[in-house]
């Protein structure tokens, strides 16, 4: 089984399983802050979440499973690169035929994961997960303008995220696939600041450092700035919306 690559670059890095991150050394807010861009929309995700029934945390969650990678304190990625163009929706992420697998079952949430980009059409030869695996070795999908437009379905970023990838850089994104994105936590939604998509190659072996927005292409020797991720990264660290709300103590959690 093919497997996405992951190395930590920082010397005090330790490995910890993505379905269970620690953030206790962040201070909790109560209201939750997204890069300027995006506020407009995804500011009143603190509202939604204080009057959100106890099911809805259910609706899309992470099922257990082994991930093929491991997310380090640091957040710090490392790994091979996918490249892919403009408007690519999410029927090319993730095709309507998929949507009956449910991603709270573990073996279902394997399966989805299987047809990351399976829609991508013929012109990309490389597939994101090759036949007969389920997972990918691509672990950073590097994108052009206006990644996740089409259809609202939130499996679109479950999808790449049960395919074992864990972050897509675009140049920008369809406002609700950035939000599905932040609300499952499933893949961190990075924009770059300039169109790295027609600099790089699939199969490059880039780094992601987080806490200073950069992009490393070891392959090309570049290195490219990307916008804050800002509060997004807690959120999405924590697992998505809900369990960084539980965490917070912004709604109650299964104990109570």
């Amino acid at each position: 089984m093919a497997t996405a690559a992951f190395v930590s670059v920082s010397p005090f890095a330790t490995s910890t399983p993505r379905s269970s991150p620690s953030i206790s050394h962040l201070s909790p807010p109560r209201t939750i802050k997204f890069p300027t861009f995006y506020s407009n929309f995804l500011n009143d995700l603190s509202t939604t979440v204080s009057h959100a029934p106890s099911r809805a945390a259910i609706i899309l969650p992470r099922a257990t499973a082994t991930p093929s990678y491991a997310v380090s304190s640091s957040t710090v990625f490392h790994g091979f690169c996918y490249v892919v163009g403009d408007n690519i929706d999410t029927d090319q992420i993730i095709p309507a035929e998929y949507l009956t697998l449910v991603p709270s079952n573990p073996s279902e949430y394997e399966k989805l994961g299987s047809h990351a980009l399976v829609g991508l059409p013929s012109s990309y030869s490389t597939r994101f997960v090759e036949s007969n695996e389920m997972k990918t070795k691509y672990s950073i999908i590097i994108a052009g303008d206006n990644f996740g437009c089409g259809s609202s379905r939130e499996h679109a970023p479950v999808a790449l995220g049960a395919s074992g990838a864990v972050a897509v850089v675009a140049e920008s994104y369809a406002r609700i696939f950035f939000r599905n994105s932040v609300a499952t936590g499933e893949i961190y939604p990075l924009e770059s600041e300039i169109r790295i998509c027609d600099e790089c190659k699939t199969g490059d072996v880039v780094t992601i450092e987080l806490a200073d927005s950069r992009l490393i292409n070891h392959t090309r020797g570049k290195e490219y700035k990307l916008k804050p991720i800002g509060d997004a990264g807690p959120v999405i660290q924590a697992g998505g919306i809900f369990a960084y709300a539980r965490k917070t103590g912004m709604i109650p959690s299964h104990a109570q």
